[in-house]
């Protein structure tokens, strides 16, 4: 097990150990606060783009659910004419930068979330870590109406003029502390300067967002196998995501009480070793990490455990949109 992964473990299982990284995160809220201050006060540039900006993150490490909610807002606003660009960091991604993702590119390249969010929408987005670079690149292929930023909360070099951050209830925050001794980006306050999306399946307030799953897939469709997904057939559930176990509990309500669990971190590479057992049981994840084993399975054609991929669409309340209307009339975005 990597160190990575122990110490995710040790958030989610919240550890009472990891109070020993107590002074490493006062560490971290002193880097923190000066690296805003320095923004805030103009010692480091900020860069405000053309158009408006839409960020959409979270407070915490690992997954909240924030790219689904992502991929549902794009579609939304492209359903309505509404010219819409993305940019990310594109953890993980070798470039070079800024690039393009296009449905041809490589997670190795652009990353495995972009690549996910472009396939879903085809919409036109761009990643680097410098994300004026990626802003200006975009307007060079298209004038836009809005810029969504995904991920890029704690980025304060660039200025947004609206800000969505995901709050994932099923998970929470943990024991509530600063990174490494918890899995806050930011303390609990930051919540009370942006809207907040509530991720839940029973949710208490009106803006609120769920995962809704669809039909599985087969990510390698093998010839002579008719393509039929079984609840009860035994599955090695194999996912490298920030917080698996709500993977776990989406197998479980569609009925899939058979899985053993194989656990990598966030943003994993896979290797064709990841995906060998023993028997010849199929192995059953989720669309972020199938983007990255379907470039494996190119490499290696003679494959042929099948592969099954539970894809989900985030589903919002109706007062997310209704906001989402008033907020961008106020920026002179006009939505019917």
């Amino acid at each position: 097990m990597s160190l990575a992964q122990f110490i995710q473990d040790a958030w989610n299982q919240q550890a009472k150990w990891l109070i020993v990284l107590r002074p490493l995160s006062w560490l971290y809220r002193a880097a923190f606060l000066l690296n805003q201050k320095l923004y805030q006060s103009g010692i480091k540039q900020v860069y405000r783009a053309p158009v408006p900006v839409m960020v959409i993150g979270n407070i915490t490490v690992g997954g909240s659910g924030k790219t689904p909610l992502l991929i549902q807002l794009v579609r939304y606003l492209q359903a309505r004419q509404i010219r819409v660009g993305v940019v990310s960091r594109g953890y993980g991604a070798k470039g070079p930068f800024p690039a393009l993702v296009t449905l041809d590119s490589e997670p190795d390249s652009v990353g495995d979330e972009p690549c996910l969010i472009v396939q879903s929408t085809q919409v036109l987005m761009a990643v680097g870590p410098n994300r004026r670079q990626s802003i200006e690149l975009l307007l060079q292929q298209q004038n836009l109406d809005l810029i969504i930023s995904d991920d890029g909360l704690q980025h304060w070099a660039l200025a947004r003029q609206l800000e969505w951050i995901v709050l994932d209830k099923n998970r929470g925050l943990g024991n509530e502390k600063l990174l490494p001794e918890g899995y806050l980006r930011e303390p609990k306050s930051r919540l009370q300067s942006g809207t907040v999306i509530e991720h839940a399946a029973h949710p208490q307030h009106d803006l609120n967002m769920h995962l809704e799953v669809a039909a599985p897939y087969l990510l390698n469709p093998i010839d002579g196998r008719e393509a039929f997904f079984d609840v009860d057939d035994p599955y090695y559930a194999v996912v490298g995501i920030g917080f698996p176990q709500r993977f776990y509990q989406t197998l479980e309500s569609m009925g899939v009480h058979q899985f053993q669990c194989h656990e990598f971190p966030d943003h994993y590479d896979y290797d064709i070793e990841d995906l060998q057992f023993d028997d010849a049981s199929p192995i059953i994840t989720t669309e972020k990490d199938a983007v990255k084993i379907l470039p494996l399975l190119k490499q290696y054609p003679d494959f042929n455990r099948p592969i099954w991929v539970v894809p989900v669409e985030a589903v919002l309340s109706p007062a997310c949109y209704q906001l989402l209307q008033q907020q961008l009339r106020a920026l002179g975005i006009q939505i019917s």
